[in-house]
C-alpha cells in the first residue's frame, strides 16, 4: 500500500505538469471534446447489469489494438452470456471503435485517468465482473480497485518494451505495483514471458498465447480496387516505396531515398503514412521545399500524378500497404527507439525495412530478421542504400515477401488460445 499511496500522491502534480503537453496534442489531433468527462470517471448511462450475464471491461489503447480485438468481440457476442464495455485512450481508437463495434458492445468510452477518485468513480459506474487489459496496459489504481473488489484482471497480448523492462528492473517496487494484482498474464511472445518472469511475476500465472495481432485477416483488394486507390492517391505507374507509421525525421530520410533511387533510373513514387495525421503542417512544410509534386489524402482525390502521396488518414493502413512494393516501418530510425508494428506488412507479404529502434516489437523484429523476412537499417544513409539496392531487385524483394508470409502463417492461433483462457475465467465467475 505504501507504493500505491506514493503513486497517488505523485499522480496529480505529474498530471498538472504534463497537462499543457497533452492539451496541445489533443488540440492537434482533435476529437477529444465528446465524452471528455469519462476521463474523470463519468461512465454513466450504461444499462443495468442483467442476471446471468457477466460484464467485461476491455481496454484497448488505440487503433492497432482495436483492430486486433475484433475476433474476440465477435466470438463473445456470438456465444452470449457476456457483455463488453469497451474503452480506449485515443480519439482515433474511439472513432474506430464507434464505427466497428457499437453492435458488439454495451458501450464505448474513454479510459479514465488512473487516479484514485477517477478510477473508483468509473468502477462504480461500469461494475465489471472481469477486466481485460491489452498489451502494455497495467495501471496501478485500476488494478488495485479490481483487487479490492475481487474482480479478476487479465493482461492479454501482454508485452514489455525494452524501455519498460529497463525501468522496472531498476525499480522493483514499481514492477510489483503494476504486476502483482493481475490475475493472469498472456504474453505475446516467449521473450515477453521470460521478461515477466524475470521481474518476479508468478510463472504459474503466465500463459504464453502468442500475438493476437498475428491473426489478422486482411481483405485483399481486387485489381480494380487497387487501381482506383492508386488514382485517388495520385500514384503513377511504377514502384511504390511506403513509409508506414512514420515519425519526425523519417519523412526526410524517405525523401532522400526517393531521390537516390530515381537518380539510378528506378521509376518510383513515395507513399507516406504518418503515425499521427495532425502532423500534416509539419510534413507539408517539408514537402513544400522539396521541388516534388505532392498530395494529401485528406484534400480529396489527387488531381493528377504526384511524386509523394501522404495518406494523412486513420484506419486505412491495411488497404494502403497493398499498393507497396517496399515498406519501411516507422518510429525505428534514431533517435526513435520504440518502433511501429510490422505485422500487417508481413501478413500481406511485403518486403520490410526498419531501423534498430523496434523496442515495442523486439521479439517480432528479431524473428523477422532471423527468418529472412526483413532487413534492419542502422540509420538514414543505410535506409537509402537498402532502398536503392532492393527496389530494382524484384527477385530479392520476392524472397523477403515470401519469408514474411511464411512467418505470419507459422505464428497464427493466438486469438483462439486467448479466447480459451478468457472463457475459463468467465466460467470461474459463473461457478463462484
Amino acid at each position: 500500500m505504501l507504493m500505491l499511496w506514493l503513486y497517488r500522491i505523485i499522480f496529480l502534480p505529474a498530471l498538472v505538469l504534463s497537462a499543457p503537453f497533452y492539451v496541445r496534442r489533443m488540440r492537434r489531433r482533435g476529437g477529444y471534446g465528446g465524452n471528455f468527462t469519462q476521463r474523470f470517471g463519468a461512465h454513466d448511462g450504461l444499462p443495468a447489469k442483467r442476471p446471468g450475464v457477466k460484464r467485461v471491461w476491455l481496454q484497448a489503447v488505440s487503433v492497432g489494438e482495436m483492430l486486433a480485438i475484433a475476433p474476440m468481440l465477435e466470438a463473445l457476442a456470438k456465444e452470449g452470456g457476456t457483455e463488453v464495455y469497451l474503452t480506449t485512450t485515443t480519439s482515433t481508437g474511439y472513432r474506430l471503435a464507434k464505427e466497428r463495434y457499437t453492435g458488439l458492445t454495451i458501450g464505448i468510452g474513454y479510459f479514465p485517468l488512473d487516479w484514485w477518485l477517477f478510477s473508483s468513480r468509473a468502477w462504480r459506474h461500469i461494475a465489471p465482473d472481469l477486466v481485460i487489459l491489452t498489451e502494455g496496459e497495467r495501471w496501478p489504481e485500476l488494478i488495485y480497485q479490481a483487487t479490492k473488489r475481487r474482480v479478476p484482471v487479465l493482461g492479454i497480448n501482454a508485452r514489455l518494451s525494452d524501455r519498460s523492462l529497463r525501468r522496472l528492473r531498476g525499480f522493483p517496487p514499481a514492477a510489483r505495483l503494476t504486476l502483482d494484482g493481475i490475475t493472469c498474464l498472456l504474453p505475446c511472445s516467449a521473450r515477453d514471458e521470460a521478461r515477466f518472469a524475470e521481474l518476479g511475476y508468478a510463472p504459474d500465472r503466465l500463459h504464453l498465447t502468442g500475438n493476437i495481432k498475428l491473426d489478422v485477416s486482411i481483405p485483399r483488394l481486387t485489381e480494380a480496387e487497387r487501381q482506383q486507390l492508386r488514382r485517388e492517391l495520385g500514384l503513377p505507374a511504377g514502384l511504390v516505396l511506403m513509409g508506414s507509421s512514420t515519425w519526425p525525421g523519417e519523412e526526410t530520410a524517405l525523401l532522400d531515398a526517393l531521390r537516390q533511387v530515381r537518380a539510378v533510373g528506378t521509376r518510383c513514387t513515395l507513399l507516406i503514412v504518418p503515425r499521427h495525421a495532425e502532423r500534416r503542417p509539419e510534413i507539408e512544410q517539408l514537402l513544400a521545399g522539396s521541388n516534388l509534386r505532392y498530395h494529401f489524402r485528406t484534400s480529396g482525390a489527387a488531381p493528377g500524378e504526384v511524386d509523394v502521396s501522404v495518406a494523412d488518414t486513420t484506419g486505412e493502413m491495411r488497404r494502403l500497404l497493398q499498393l507497396a512494393d517496399l515498406v519501411f516501418v516507422g518510429k525505428s530510425l534514431p533517435p526513435h527507439t520504440e518502433g511501429q508494428t510490422p505485422v500487417e506488412a508481413a501478413a500481406l507479404e511485403k518486403p520490410i525495412l526498419f531501423g534498430p529502434g523496434m523496442g515495442n516489437f523486439r521479439a517480432i523484429a528479431d524473428e523477422l530478421l532471423a527468418d529472412g523476412a526483413a532487413i534492419e537499417v542502422p540509420e538514414a544513409a543505410a535506409l537509402t542504400a537498402a532502398v536503392v539496392a532492393l527496389l530494382p531487385n524484384a527477385a530479392r524483394r520476392a524472397e523477403l515477401a515470401a519469408a514474411g508470409g511464411q512467418w505470419h502463417r507459422a505464428n497464427s492461433g493466438a486469438v483462439a488460445r486467448t479466447l480459451t483462457i478468457i472463457r475459463e475465467e468467465l466460467a470461474k465467475l459463473g461457478s463462484s
